[in-house]
C-alpha cells in the first residue's frame, strides 16, 4: 500500500536510470466504511489497468508523453471515473469534457475544454499540441478542430452515467453542492518519467456536478492543474480547481522546486497546505528527473498508483 504523503516523507521510487510513472483517479472524502470490499476491488483493479497501460509504453521504451496518454485514455474510457464516458453533469443536463497534456522536453502543450463529443479529450488536447499553432481550444473549435484531425467521437448517451445522472437531479432536488453529490474531485491524470530522462503530464476531467455558466476547473489549464519541464518535475493536480488555479498549483510545485530548490515532497506539500489555507481540498502527482514519485493530498484518500522500472508497483485509495 502506498504511504500517505500530506505530512509524511516519501521515499524515492529509485534514482537509478530508468522510468517511473505515476496516475490518479481523483481526490476526497473516500471512507472505508461506505465502499464495500467489491467496490474497493474494482476501483483497484481500475487504477492497475490504467498503471499497467503506462509501464508497459515506458517499459517498451516509449515516451513519458506516449505513457501519459495511454493511461488517461482507459481511465477516460472507465465510467467509475469522472473524465470521458462517466463524466458528471452541468446543470444543463450535459456532459462538457476537460484536458490538458504537456510534454517536459520543450514544454508544448495542447489544452481543450467544454467538449462534448470526443471520445477521449486527452487524445484531443495532444493533437491541438502536436498541431502546435495554438494551446487552448474550447467548445464548437475544439469539436472542429477534432473533426479536422478525424478523431473518434461518441454520441452524448455514451458519456452520460445512470449514476451521474442521479447526482445532478438530487443536486438540484435538495440544493446541495456537488462536493455533497460527488463526495470526490473527479479528475484523472498521470505523469511520467520515460528512460531517456523526459518528463510529461496529463489531466482529464468532467469537472463538478451541476456547473454552470460555462465554468472551467484546473485541470485544462496549463500551470494550474497541469504542467511538466524537463528540468524539475511533472505535476497532475485533482482538486477545487477555483482554488488551484488561484495557486498556480503545478507550476507553483515546479518553480519552487527549481529556485528554491526544494524537495519534491516538501515542495507538494507546500503548495497542497497553501491550498487548504485557502479553503481547497485536493492532491496531486509528481515525478522528477531523478526518478522520484510523490502523491500529496489534504483529503481524506486519493485514487492513486506508481510503478517504476526498479519493479515497484502499487495503488491505493484511502490516506492509510
Amino acid at each position: 500500500m502506498i504511504i500517505p504523503a500530506s505530512a509524511l516523507a516519501q521515499e524515492s521510487t529509485g534514482t537509478s536510470p530508468g522510468w517511473t510513472f505515476a496516475i490518479h483517479g481523483g481526490a476526497g472524502t473516500m471512507d472505508p466504511d461506505r465502499m464495500t470490499e467489491q467496490q474497493q476491488a474494482d476501483y483497484k483493479a481500475a487504477l492497475q489497468a490504467a498503471l499497467d497501460a503506462g509501464s508497459a509504453v515506458l517499459d517498451g521504451g516509449g515516451s513519458a508523453l506516449e505513457a501519459v496518454r495511454a493511461a488517461i485514455v482507459i481511465l477516460e474510457d472507465d465510467p467509475k471515473f469522472n473524465a470521458g464516458r462517466g463524466a458528471v453533469f452541468t446543470w444543463e443536463g450535459a456532459n462538457e469534457l476537460d484536458a490538458a497534456i504537456m510534454d517536459g522536453r520543450d514544454r508544448s502543450a495542447g489544452a481543450v475544454t467544454g467538449v462534448t463529443s470526443v471520445r477521449n479529450p486527452i487524445v484531443l488536447a495532444d493533437a491541438v499540441r502536436q498541431d502546435g499553432r495554438h494551446v487552448f481550444l474550447s467548445g464548437a473549435g475544439a469539436e472542429e478542430f477534432a473533426g479536422d484531425k478525424g478523431l473518434e467521437t461518441m454520441p452524448p448517451e455514451w458519456f452520460a452515467t445512470e449514476a451521474r445522472r442521479e447526482a445532478l437531479e438530487r443536486l438540484k432536488a435538495e440544493q446541495l453542492s456537488a462536493m455533497d453529490v460527488d463526495h470526490k474531485f473527479g479528475t484523472v491524470g498521470a505523469v511520467a518519467l520515460d528512460s531517456q530522462g523526459h518528463l510529461a503530464a496529463g489531466t482529464s476531467t468532467g469537472g463538478l456536478t451541476g456547473k454552470r455558466w460555462g465554468r472551467i476547473g484546473d485541470a485544462p489549464i496549463i500551470g494550474a492543474g497541469t504542467y511538466a519541464d524537463d528540468r524539475v518535475c511533472a505535476v497532475s493536480a485533482t482538486g477545487a480547481g477555483e482554488y488551484f488555479i488561484r495557486v498556480g498549483v503545478a507550476h507553483e510545485i515546479c518553480a519552487r522546486m527549481r529556485i528554491a530548490g526544494e524537495a519534491a515532497q516538501s515542495a507538494a506539500d507546500a503548495v497542497m497546505a497553501e491550498v487548504k489555507e485557502l479553503g481547497g481540498d485536493g492532491g496531486v502527482i509528481l515525478v522528477t528527473p531523478e526518478g522520484e514519485a510523490v502523491f500529496s493530498f489534504n483529503t481524506a484518500g486519493m485514487y492513486r498508483g506508481r510503478a517504476d522500472s526498479n519493479g515497484l508497483n502499487e495503488v491505493a485509495i484511502f490516506r492509510d
